[in-house]
């Protein structure tokens, strides 16, 4: 029976040695453009730490310049304009597309949620969720719907 014992012993420690090898890796951290007055900006960084981003806030007064810099083109331009794991995110994309777009590795500039829709995250008025997609971006700056919003 000791022998049992000890056998089983080690199977638990090396269970438990293995967990922090299994552990999901984290996410790479979000770094956000926007305008310090912009009340629904604040709302997606918020989404984005609930979502268990790590995320860092630049404030500027255009994110024009932040938008051309990291090569998004000024059509798909919105409020707000960040930077994770290589891509660029503009407007109010939602972190499960964050997310997919990390783990898919596309070869693209990034997504983006164009203008400022009702329903999408920071912009929740009241209930309403006005339809909208999210926009992947290729190298050559055109787009193709990478998501649709509201998901049924």
């Amino acid at each position: 029976m000791k022998r049992r014992n000890l056998l089983e012993a080690l199977a638990s420690a090396a269970g438990c040695t293995a967990l922090p090898i299994l552990a999901a890796p984290s996410l790479p951290p979000v770094k956000v453009f926007k305008n310090p007055s912009c009340g629904c900006c604040g709302g997606w960084v918020e989404h984005m730490k609930a979502a268990a981003f790590a995320v860092e806030v630049i404030s500027v007064e255009d994110t024009t310049v932040a938008r051309k810099r990291l090569g998004m083109p000024d059509t798909y331009g919105a409020c707000h304009t960040a930077s994770v794991g290589g891509y660029v995110l503009e407007g109010h994309v939602p972190a499960p597309e964050v997310k997919r777009l990390l783990a898919s590795k596309p070869v693209a500039i990034g997504l983006a949620v164009p203008s400022m829709p009702p329903g999408s995250p920071g912009m929740e008025a009241n209930g309403r969720e006005d339809p909208y997609d999210v926009l992947l971006i290729d190298l050559a700056g055109h787009s193709s719907v990478f998501a649709s919003y509201p998901k049924s």
